[in-house]
This record gives C-alpha cells, sequence and structure tokens, in this order.
C-alpha cells in the first residue's frame, strides 16, 4: 500500500446519512471500502440502493454480507409480525434493531483490521434521528475505547479510528452536506417498508424525518413515494 494512501471501511446502508458518509470519508482523500449488511430486514431495496450509491461515489468496493437477525426478533425490521409505525411515538421505537450497530462495528472493524485501514466511518446522527441508543456520541466513544483494546492496530500504536460525521448534525445539514459533495440523493433509500424497486411508504419515521430534511434545507425531495 501507497505511503500516502489511507483506507476506510464506510458502513453503507443505501439511505441518506451512509451515502453521505461515505462522500464525508471520499473528500477527507480515503480509499473507501464500503461494507452493507442483510440482517435480515424487511426489504432488500436499501442494499441494491448501496450497490448505485458506492459506484455514483467511488468506492474502492462494496461487500455485502449476510448475517441474520431475523431469528431473534424484537424489531419491526426483522420481525413481519410487529408493524412498522406510522406515527411518531414515545421512547425508543419498535424500528429499533438491537446491538445492530454494535455488530456492524465488529464487522467493520474486522474487516479494517484486513486492509490495514485507518478509520472506519458510521452515519449515525444524535439529533434528527429516531431516539436509538446507538446513535448517540457515547456509543461511538464507547465503541472507539473497546477498539483502541481489542486490535493489533491499536496495541502497535496505529489505532483504527471510528468517525461519525453526521453525529451532530440535523437531517437538513446533512442533506446540504450531501449536496455539496455530489450525493445523487434519488439513488439513496431510507423507508423502513419500501417496495422491492425502492418506491418510499411516505409515513414511517425514517420517511417523515427524510421528506422535512429536504423541506428545511430548502433541496427538492428526490424520493420517490
Amino acid at each position: 500500500m501507497s505511503q500516502t494512501l489511507k483506507r476506510a471501511v464506510v458502513l453503507l446502508s443505501g439511505g441518506l446519512d451512509s451515502a453521505t458518509t461515505l462522500a464525508v470519508a471520499r473528500e477527507q482523500g480515503y480509499e473507501a471500502y464500503a461494507l452493507s449488511l442483510d440482517y435480515g430486514q424487511r426489504h432488500h431495496a436499501e442494499l441494491a440502493a448501496a450497490v448505485a450509491v458506492s459506484r455514483q461515489l467511488g468506492a474502492r468496493e462494496l461487500r455485502v454480507m449476510r448475517l441474520d437477525m431475523g431469528p431473534f426478533g424484537g424489531s419491526a425490521l426483522t420481525d413481519a409480525s410487529i408493524a412498522v409505525p406510522e406515527s411518531p411515538s414515545e421512547g425508543i421505537p419498535v424500528t429499533y434493531v438491537p446491538a445492530r450497530n454494535t455488530i456492524m462495528l465488529s464487522l467493520a472493524l474486522g474487516w479494517a483490521e484486513v486492509l490495514d485501514a485507518d478509520a472506519i466511518f458510521i452515519g449515525v446522527n444524535a439529533l434528527d434521528y429516531s431516539g436509538y441508543p446507538d446513535c448517540r456520541p457515547d456509543f461511538v466513544a464507547a465503541y472507539q475505547r473497546l477498539a483502541d483494546v481489542a486490535t493489533k492496530r491499536a496495541i502497535e500504536g496505529r489505532p483504527i479510528h471510528v468517525q461519525a460525521p453526521l453525529i451532530d448534525l440535523t437531517k437538513a445539514e446533512i442533506i446540504r452536506l450531501g449536496v455539496r459533495l455530489g450525493v445523487d440523493y434519488a439513488l439513496t433509500v431510507s423507508c423502513y417498508q419500501a417496495a422491492s424497486d425502492g418506491r418510499a411508504c411516505g409515513r414511517c419515521d425514517s420517511c417523515r424525518l427524510r421528506r422535512q430534511g429536504f423541506l428545511e434545507a430548502g433541496v427538492p425531495d428526490p424520493t420517490v413515494y
């Protein structure tokens, strides 16, 4: 590997936030290795979107790993018997997938070590989000501490940095950033219950946050509802 080449693993769901995160990593000069997880979610439209986004933003490689969390259930995104809520609710919503970001970061950390990568990028956000505990700064900081004691690179004095560049941004700010970086949001799928062709329901939490973000950003919403 070239002495000047920086590598990063970017968690890419195919949604708005992860696409913007990939664009940020590329702007920062990283050769990006995108990682998507087929975890038994309700639809695969977002995985198809991840393929399109990775190509559009120049990822060096995209890998889709299958790790089915469906047998555990516990989430409207992995258990078809639990309805996706279509109105705001109190507390942590049933669309929270237990330990999903912990698992994704662990897979990214393993690949990052193999690639001798300097960073992992994750598109978590603590402002315009659905209340998930693994989208908070405390979670990212805790995972960084774990990575610092769990990896060969860190023990040798070359830690892998966990980057969450969107953590303190509103959805509107994320969209404006992505537009500046050339993200084609028409390729992305954010809906929790999208149709097979990516058409969004327009009613779930994710759709509401996305639509409001485009409105507040003053950017035309390319989403097909």
